[in-house]
């Protein structure tokens, strides 16, 4: 079978539904990163808040609280990556096993479309997942680049490159915390992308009720109004 044959196994509505699933989830991403300066997000907001913490951190001493908190950060990137990597494999497996799952959704959708069109619809899933693997990864490596930048600013406040290096250690830090959440994101489309098995506009509705989701807590969740009530 060539790839034009694959193709047409697939109807505009898969089309349709496939692009505004990719495009809203590139859409909010960069709503996310490039609020309106009037109404910013929730991650623009924490931003801030991580500037503040590397600021303080220079008259702390000792130092284990800035510590013990940066661990924590790096668990959950690594929570995040071991999750991510137990799905994708999950979804190879379901993947290596395609004609049983074709048979299983064929009676649940009554559809009644080859392997290959199961198999493809479960590597976009794989894809997202991948991506959010990717980006926790990035995060946690660049969460320990911010522990050697926190480590080397120095005891004295007043040293000349105090502030200096504790600024590049709130930029690593923002830069982490953006990697964690688009990997985040990934996961939230990945979980949409599934809807695609019971059909395009299916698809439609989960990709709906995703971006929703993500634009309520970073434009208008009660944690925003709290960060914000300062």
């Amino acid at each position: 079978m060539t790839f034009m044959d694959r193709i047409a196994l697939f109807e505009p509505a898969d089309f349709t539904a496939l692009a505004l699933l990719f495009g809203l989830w590139a859409a909010i991403g960069w709503r996310v990163e490039h609020p309106s300066a009037t109404h910013l997000s929730t991650s623009q907001i924490m931003a801030d808040y991580r500037q503040e913490w590397m600021r303080q951190m220079v008259h702390r001493n000792p130092r284990i609280f800035d510590a013990q908190m940066l661990g924590h950060l790096r668990q959950g990137t690594a929570f995040f990556a071991s999750t991510s990597v137990i799905a994708i494999g999950g979804t190879l497996a379901v993947l290596g096993n395609a004609e049983r799952l074709a048979g299983v959704a064929g009676e649940i959708t009554l559809m009644n479309d080859p392997t290959i069109v199961w198999e493809l619809k479960l590597m976009v899933l794989a894809l997202f997942l991948t991506n959010a693997f990717l980006k926790f990864v990035w995060a946690n490596r660049l969460f320990g680049y911010c522990a050697v930048l926190m480590g080397a600013v120095p005891n004295d406040p007043d040293h000349s490159e105090a502030f200096a290096r504790a600024e590049q250690a709130a930029q690593i830090n923002i830069t982490g915390a953006r990697s964690f959440n688009r990997g985040l994101r990934s996961m939230y489309f990945a979980l949409a992308s599934t809807a695609w098995l019971a059909g395009p506009f299916t698809l439609i509705i989960a990709a709906g009720i995703t971006v929703t989701v993500i634009w309520r807590r970073e434009f208008a969740s009660a944690s925003r109004k709290i960060l914000l009530s300062s």
